[in-house]
């Protein structure tokens, strides 16, 4: 018995790539489109010295070491040699922004080569409230005559925890600068 083999006859298939065209057209743009909205920000942040030898090294000459303490009920601006410069009673979220520019404004005239500050926080202050504090601090805007001028403040912004709250105690500069 003869085996009888047939010829099959094979076709080329075309692969149907259409609808994969049609997706790579539409992905593309919209990934480049949405790629350049998604850019990541990145803040310099100084630490405060730990180093208490430093501090010792450095009393030839004392300096303004200015502080931000941000607490839920006031924001207090100090220097930690002199003490509290400034109490602003806050409630809430809401903060008197024109009174702490203004102060940091005098600040800065007094101490126009300063370019540090630090911002201590208690523990239960809000991110938000840390990112308002430092965008008030690093620049202002001024009126001058007709124009508004940005004008550079403190730009080196150190953060740590701020020191724990003492009931009562003497006063040690006073309530304003």
């Amino acid at each position: 018995m003869k085996l009888v083999r047939r010829k099959q006859l094979q076709e080329t298939v075309e692969l149907n790539i259409t609808a994969f065209m049609n997706l790579m057209v539409i992905l593309v743009p919209f990934l480049l489109i949405t790629a350049v909205f998604s850019r990541m920000t990145v803040l310099e942040l100084n630490l405060p010295a730990l180093d208490a030898m430093q501090r010792e090294n450095d009393n030839s000459e004392v300096k303004l070491q200015l502080q931000v303490v941000i607490r839920p009920n006031a924001i207090i601006l100090r220097d930690a040699n002199l003490g509290v410069l400034k109490k602003l009673n806050r409630s809430g979220d809401e903060i008197n922004w024109k009174i702490f520019t203004k102060v940091l404004l005098e600040v800065k005239t007094r101490f126009p080569e300063e370019k540090g500050i630090a911002l201590l926080l208690d523990k239960s202050v809000s991110y938000k409230t840390l990112i308002q504090v430092m965008d008030r601090v690093k620049s202002a805007d001024v009126v001058e005559m007709v124009s508004v001028v940005n004008v550079e403040l403190f730009p080196n912004v150190s953060i740590g925890d701020a020191p724990e709250e003492t009931v009562s105690g003497p006063p040690t500069v006073g309530d304003t600068l």
